[in-house]
């Protein structure tokens, strides 16, 4: 950030494990980022699992020295309700030291209203489409397949839940978008596209990166597919359009990840295939990306999935749907189909295993601009939009 401008100061709220799996550790590689980019970064999260930058002031509400509350005791609502009521009141109690609030789904409520009587500014953090479209097209896809989520599955359908999160997203000022197709779920639903905030999600090159010397091109065609198996992600499209291809002769399909009840079983002929390997949860997933040509992720609704980006820090070529919020261009550093379109992604497994000089150009175009899409650059974009957002719009305080 330029040393002409005022530093921001941001009050970062996140009410579970920071620094953990999935979503926490897109939290913490948010605030790392946001620090090394010149934010003025303070932290409100439940626990802390993964230190930060010394440079980021850290509180934890859920949690004192060695103690935790557990999460399962409270449950996850009641966790991010008491969260989100203990920052908002310590905002209150800090008027006049934050330019910006960046909140997180279900613990934001009471903060963004604190923010909005202090006249600062909210920003509301996006990790999935609009939840009412979520639950909407993961019923349509689990009634075609006459399967059923988990009760409890984050997808599904829970009327509370959704007024709540529907609620935040009227309060907020701004909600950050990850990708172009989460933007749109929102758009649709009738949202201002000023209210929508783009940045982007990154990945860790450290952990990340791809094979020296570059993976040879061998016959047959190894493709991956790496995440939750369930009807969202698409896995059964995938199946379909490998079986039908030519790399199904020759290649192999590797599937990590665990399966919800009964997707498995409605898959069994697909899954028994020869080429098909099923690998169940694995650790060793960038490893599994070194050794594996191709990612496929042909979800019908995502956010803006780290698995895709961390495939192309490891060499492989994307093959995803345009839901799956992949950062890729089409035809140069991976192919997109629209969503459900079987016949079209199997034309895309069938030219990257007919023509090995395709796959090698498009894997080379990948890697010679990932640096555009770590967490470092991630975390540089997330500073220019909160620039810019308190440049477009600076509140006067309402009274308290």
């Amino acid at each position: 950030m330029s040393n002409a401008r005022k530093k921001l100061r941001v009050l970062y709220s996140f009410p579970h494990k920071l620094g953990a799996g999935r979503i926490c550790t897109t939290a913490w590689h948010q605030i790392a980022g946001a620090a090394s980019a010149g934010v003025e970064m303070t932290v409100y999260c439940g626990s802390l699992v993964r230190r930060l930058p010394p440079s980021v002031a850290v509180h934890t509400t859920l949690s004192w020295r060695t103690l935790r509350i557990p999460y399962r005791l409270l449950g996850t609502r009641l966790a991010c309700a008491l969260h989100d009521q203990i920052v908002a009141r310590k905002l209150k109690q800090m008027a006049g030291r934050f330019d910006i609030v960046h909140v997180w789904p279900l613990a934001a409520a009471r903060t963004i209203k604190a923010a909005c009587q202090l006249g600062m500014i909210s920003v509301l953090e996006r990790p999935n489409a609009h939840t009412r479209f979520a639950y909407e097209v993961v019923q349509q896809e689990c009634r075609k397949l006459g399967i059923s989520m988990p009760p409890g599955h984050e997808h599904e359908f829970n009327a509370k839940l959704l007024h709540h999160e529907e609620l935040e997203y009227e309060l907020a000022d701004y909600l950050l978008c990850p990708s172009e197709f989460v933007a749109r779920t929102f758009l649709d639903r009738g949202f201002a596209p000023r209210k929508l905030a783009r940045h982007q999600y990154g990945f860790d090159d450290k952990v990340y990166f791809a094979a020296a010397p570059p993976r040879a091109v061998n016959p047959g065609l190894t493709m991956i597919f790496v995440g939750g198996c369930a009807p969202r992600k698409g896995l059964h499209y995938a199946l379909d359009a490998w079986l039908h291809s030519s790399a199904s002769k020759t290649g192999s399909f590797l599937i990590a990840g665990a399966f919800i009840p009964g997707y498995a079983d409605l898959l069994s002929r697909q899954l028994s295939h020869p080429s098909v390997k099923v690998l169940g949860h694995r650790t060793d997933i960038a490893d599994l990306m070194r050794q594996s040509d191709v990612l496929t992720l042909p979800s019908i609704e995502e956010g803006s999935a780290l698995v895709t980006s961390e495939a192309r820090g490891c060499g492989c070529v994307l093959l995803v749907s345009d839901a799956a919020g992949a950062i890729c261009r089409d035809g140069k550093d991976g192919f997109i189909h629209a969503a459900r379109d079987v016949d079209m992604l199997r034309q895309h497994i069938d030219s990257l295993d007919q023509q090995p000089e395709l796959l090698a150009q498009m894997r080379k175009s990948s890697l010679s601009t990932i640096n555009e899409i770590t967490w470092t650059a991630a975390g540089l974009r997330l500073a220019k939009i909160y620039q810019a957002v308190t440049e477009e719009r600076r509140p006067e305080p309402a009274a308290i």
